[in-house]
C-alpha cells in the first residue's frame, strides 16, 4: 500500500456499506497474515534441525510464548493512550480486539500491513481516517524512539572505554528527559504510551534472554552484564528490522544485526537456535494474541469522542 493509497484510504467517507468492507478487508489482512506465519514456521522447522532440542526447552518457549502474548497487550495499551491524546477516547477491550487483530498482518511482506488493517477497522468503527493515520505516525515514532533509547546499553560493545554504568546512566537520563518533555509540552497520555512502549520492549529482550539463558545454561552461562548487552542487542535488532522497508516483521534483518552485535559474546550457533526459537515463540504469541483479541469481537464498541 503506498502514500497515495493510504492517503485515499484516510479521507474516505464512511458509509455502512465501506464501514463493512473496511471490517472485512481488516480481518482479511488479519488472516493472509496467518498463512504467511504458518508458512514462515514451515520453513523454520525445515531449515533448523530442532530435533536435539529437549522437552524442557519447548516447555520454556511454550510459557514464554504466553508471557509474550500478554507482553504484547502493552502495545495495544499505548496505541489507546495516543488515541486518547488526539480526542478518542476507546475502551481497552476495543484497542486490544483491534491491535490484536490487526497484528497479524505485520508478517505479510512488505511490512506496512497491519498498519493498513489497524486503519480499516478502526474506520469501520467509525473513528477518522485522519485520526488513526495521525496515531499511526505517533505511534511509530514513540516505539522508534523507545527502541533508540537502548542503544545507550550498546555502546559497550561498540566503544571499549564506555562502561556500563555509564550506559546505564545515560538510558535512565534519556528516559527522564524524553518523558518530561513528553508530559510537559504534549500529553499525559503520550507520556504513559511512551512508558507501555519502553516496558514493552524491556520485557521483550528479557524474553530473548531467558530463551538464550535456556539453551547455553549446561555452558557455563554468561554474567549478568553480558544479559544486560544480550537483552539491549535484541531491542536495537527489533528496532532495525522494524523500521526496515519490505522486511515481514523484521523477519531476517533482526538476525543479521544480532550476530554483528553479539560477535565474540555468544556462540554463533546457540544464537541462531535461539533467534529461530525466538521466532517461532513471537510467532505462536502474536497467534495467541489474535485468539484472544478475536474473543473481544462479542464486546459492544465503546468508542466517543471528546
Amino acid at each position: 500500500m503506498d502514500h497515495a493509497s493510504l492517503s485515499a484510504l484516510c479521507s474516505m467517507t464512511v458509509t455502512p456499506v465501506l464501514k463493512r468492507t473496511l471490517h472485512w478487508m481488516g480481518n482479511g489482512l488479519a488472516i493472509i497474515g496467518i498463512f504467511f506465519v504458518i508458512l514462515r514456521l514451515y520453513r523454520d522447522w525445515h531449515v533448523r534441525d530442532l530435533s536435539y532440542i529437549s522437552l524442557n526447552i519447548w516447555l520454556a518457549v511454550t510459557c514464554l510464548a504466553i508471557f509474550y502474548c500478554f507482553d504484547s497487550f502493552l502495545l495495544a495499551f499505548a496505541w489507546r493512550r495516543i488515541l486518547k491524546s488526539l480526542g478518542v477516547d476507546v475502551s481497552r477491550a476495543w484497542s486490544i480486539k483491534i491491535y490484536g487483530i490487526s497484528q497479524l498482518a505485520k508478517y505479510v511482506p512488505g511490512n506496512v500491513f497491519h498498519i493498513a488493517g489497524r486503519q480499516a477497522l478502526g474506520m469501520s468503527a467509525g473513528i477518522s481516517g485522519g485520526i488513526l493515520a495521525k496515531s499511526t505516525g505517533w505511534e511509530i515514532g514513540l516505539i522508534s524512539v523507545s527502541g533508540a533509547v537502548f542503544s545507550w546499553l550498546v555502546l559497550p560493545l561498540l566503544i571499549p572505554f564506555v562502561t556500563l554504568p555509564t550506559s546505564i546512566a545515560l538510558i535512565l537520563l534519556t528516559i527522564v528527559g524524553l518523558g518530561y518533555i513528553l508530559y510537559r509540552f504534549f500529553s499525559f497520555h503520550l507520556f504513559l504510551a511512551f512508558i507501555y512502549q519502553i516496558s514493552f520492549l524491556l520485557i521483550s529482550g528479557g524474553i530473548f534472554v531467558i530463551l538464550l539463558g535456556a539453551l547455553v545454561q549446561n555452558e557455563g552461562g554468561e554474567h549478568l552484564q553480558a544479559w544486560i548487552f544480550i537483552c539491549s542487542a535484541y531491542v536495537v535488532a527489533w528496532l532495525v528490522g522494524l523500521v526496515t522497508p519490505g522486511a515481514p516483521a523484521g523477519v531476517g534483518v533482526r538476525e543479521l544485526i544480532l550476530l554483528f552485535l553479539l560477535k565474540g559474546l555468544v556462540n554463533d550457533e546457540d544464537l541462531l537456535m535461539a533467534v529461530v526459537l525466538g521466532r517461532i515463540l513471537t510467532f505462536a504469541g502474536d497467534l495467541l494474541f489474535f485468539s484472544l483479541s478475536s474473543f473481544f469481537l462479542m464486546i459492544k464498541k465503546e468508542i466517543k469522542n471528546e
